[in-house]
């Protein structure tokens, strides 16, 4: 502490009377200094009492602000502010810069990793048909391996948490189908064994996703170029896809608390289009083109030439589809009679050879039929595939045959039903559980009777 005027290393700026000395608390003219401040000021109370300036210095003062009214002496603020508006400046810049670049490389990691989702909506169906309590929404999803292609994009096997799941990844450009499937997915009732069930549906950055339930057998299509199947698998698989398809086509009244399920018309029925589960009952899958028919509205879009050419009823083929409900729901039987005799055609219930796997039509168009192809032959020469004779020896797939044709018949109101279809076959299953001799067994149903001799398994 130094007492003097000319104090080493300050310069005094002014000197003189202070009109405020309320202001000032000390007899004395002490002020306060620190490496911080530029200029510093004192004031006291008593006749010439600036003569003497005390100043004393300290490393980290925390001196009182001055009051500037009437101040004629410049006095810095407590802080320097070519600092504060630095720190000002760069700390919220600083942390935006830190926060996007964890985010970046965050956003990499998920996407590498496959986990990557951005949920639009991920909705779950009726509870007691629903998956695990574990593949509720926003659960991270990776995708293991492509498992199918198609029109409308390709399927994934994938995992969320510990459960597989099928995903099929579409192109924005399908945008149409995407939202149409779910519509479909989402009508009340819709949750069946025998239908495909619904987890959920995602918007990605490049892509949409449908989530379901996955099938390891895959496709009835896919499996039946690789196996053979006896006469009770045969039973198994088409009572459980026409079941499928039955209920599907009903249309189920609304009751208390619960909304109506309207009759829905596939459109796109194929064996593509049917999954096997592991004990090798079928459900139906892929609902892109499917019309819902509700009473006293439009169904909506309902362009006739739509679907797979090969599995195309004769009425589309010539563009003479009446668009009411019956008629498509007509078109989709016409299609389960070629997937019914898709089955046929691998069955090895009888002596006779067993042919490779063929589509419908593969024996006559190939593979890539045109539709000028098939307008020939199925509209103009009525053909349909070939049924073996060796087929007709064996009494349930004559039974069967029967069925196919009627399900494929040129004319369309000839057709039977999905429920027909399915309560023929339920009989056919229970006619093997209670007859194993040569007796005549009558086969009834709601449209029509046929006999069966004989069934061997």
């Amino acid at each position: 502490m130094e007492s003097c005027l000319c104090i080493p290393g300050i310069e005094l700026i002014k000197q003189g009377c202070w009109t405020h000395q309320e202001m000032c608390e000390s007899d004395e003219c002490v002020q306060t200094s620190n490496a911080h401040k530029k200029i510093n000021f004192c004031c006291c109370r008593k006749d010439l009492c600036n003569v003497n300036i005390t100043a004393v210095e300290f490393a980290d003062s925390t001196t009182k602000k001055p009051s500037t009214v009437g101040n004629p002496i410049q006095a810095l603020p407590s802080e320097d502010p070519v600092a504060k508006t630095l720190m000002v400046t760069l700390v919220p810049i600083s942390a935006v810069v830190i926060f996007i670049v964890v985010g970046f490389f965050l956003f990499r990691y998920l996407r590498k990793e496959g986990r990557y989702m951005a949920h639009q909506q991920l909705p779950i169906l009726d509870p007691e048909l629903s998956m695990p309590e574990s593949l509720l929404p926003h659960k991270p999803i990776q995708l293991l391996e492509i498992r199918a292609h198609g029109r409308f994009g390709e399927v994934w096997k994938a995992k969320m948490e510990e459960h597989d799941v099928a995903v099929k990844i579409m192109p924005f450009k399908e945008k149409a189908s995407w939202l149409a499937e779910q519509e479909i997915y989402n009508l009340p009732h819709m949750a069946h064994d025998n239908i495909l069930l619904f987890v959920g549906a995602e918007k990605h950055e490049e892509n949409l996703w449908l989530i379901t339930q996955f099938h390891e057998k895959g496709s009835l299509c896919e499996y039946l170029k690789g196996n053979t199947i006896t006469w009770s698998q045969l039973c198994k698989m088409a009572e459980t896809m026409s079941r499928g398809l039955a209920y599907l086509h009903d249309e189920i009244p609304g009751g208390r608390g619960t909304e109506a399920k309207p009759a829905i018309a596939h459109r796109d029925f194929k064996s593509k289009n049917v999954l096997l589960k592991d004990d090798l009952s079928a459900c139906i899958a892929d609902f892109g083109l499917a019309l819902k028919f509700e009473p006293g509205k439009s169904p909506g879009e309902t362009h006739g030439l739509v679907g797979t050419r090969r599995y195309m009823a004769p009425e589309i083929l010539e563009g003479a589809i009446s668009f009411k409900r019956d008629a498509f729901l007509r078109i989709d039987m016409y299609a389960c009679g070629l997937v019914l005799w898709e089955l046929v055609t691998r069955c090895s219930c009888v002596d006779g050879p067993i042919d490779e796997y063929q589509l419908p039509f593969e024996e006559e168009v190939g593979s890539h039929p045109t539709l000028e192809d098939l307008q020939d032959l199925v509209v103009m020469k009525k053909v349909r595939p070939s049924i073996k004779e060796h087929w007709q020896r064996h009494a349930g797939l004559d039974a069967l045959i029967s069925t196919i044709e009627e399900c494929w018949d040129q004319d369309a109101e000839a057709r039977v039903s999905a429920v027909c279809v399915n309560e023929r076959m339920n009989q056919l299953t229970r006619t093997l559980n209670v007859s194993n001799s040569s007796e005549n067994v009558t086969v009834t149903s709601n449209q029509g009777s046929y006999y069966i001799n004989s069934v061997s398994t």
